[in-house]
């Protein structure tokens, strides 16, 4: 069965990466002390099962599963929990207490051509994923969404910030002091990314997704699509998960 709003011709052909093998130390609300982040609830549904749903929304039929932090269990909750119609498929990324780039390394194996690749830890709107399913990026580069909503982003000194010019990446960096947008965290990609973040790991040991990033963006690879209106919003606190809940809420009218 198709999203709701998807096109019922257009088959998923598409596979996407979920980033889940993170500690998830900094949220921790009370009484979920021992909760796996992933699985964590914004108003009654586990982040990661927001993301599946948006992967869906966003062409994918197939989606690979990083895991890290918590392996086992999370892949237990998963596969009894989740009843949707995506294909899942796990790898395992034991060195998870390095960057980003590490897990997006580990689902190498498992794709090719244009994949979609998100976070575990990020509610997007189906607005945004809708805009991503329609998206090719360049040639053996990547496409990351903005946001250039600046005044609306909770935690902007959280936030990584882009700098764009004439619809091309050319920085980005949580420290930039002039930028005009900001990295939500969903990636249109080619193997291209994933390149650029083995070089850099290679180079130092360590590689963020950012990192890969500023490499392909130095080399002219690196476009952005924007968010437009849509809402998103990473969850790394209490507080950002009070405040996902609650816009979420408003912008449903629930």
């Amino acid at each position: 069965m198709n999203a709701p709003g998807q096109d019922a011709s257009r088959a998923r052909v598409r596979t996407g990466v979920v980033l889940a093998a993170g500690l998830g130390s900094r949220l921790a609300p009370e009484g979920a002390s021992a909760s796996i982040k992933p699985l964590i609830e914004v108003n009654e549904t586990p982040l990661l099962f927001r993301t599946f749903r948006g992967l869906e929304r966003a062409g994918c039929s197939r989606v690979v599963v990083v895991l890290g932090h918590e392996a086992a269990r999370l892949r237990t909750e998963i596969e009894s929990r989740y009843d949707g119609p995506l294909e899942l498929e796990f790898t395992l990324n034991s060195h998870y207490a390095l960057k980003n780039g590490v897990s997006a390394l580990c689902a190498r194996p498992h794709v090719s051509g244009t994949f979609v690749l998100t976070m575990s830890d990020h509610v997007v709107e189906d607005a945004i994923m809708d805009r991503v399913r329609d998206h090719e990026p360049p040639a053996g580069g990547a496409t990351l969404c903005v946001d250039y909503k600046i005044d609306q982003v909770f935690d902007l000194d959280d936030a990584t910030k882009v700098v764009e010019r004439g619809g091309r990446l050319v920085d980005i960096g949580k420290a930039l002091p002039n930028f005009n947008c900001i990295d939500t965290g969903v990636f249109v990609c080619t193997t291209g990314l994933l390149d650029a973040i083995e070089e850099v790991y290679r180079e130092t040991g360590d590689a963020s997704l950012s990192n890969g990033v500023a490499r392909l963006a130095a080399q002219g690879r690196m476009t952005v699509l924007d968010v437009e209106d849509g809402f998103w919003q990473d969850v790394d606190t209490p507080e950002m998960l009070a405040h996902a809940e609650s816009s979420l809420s408003q912008r449903t009218g629930a």
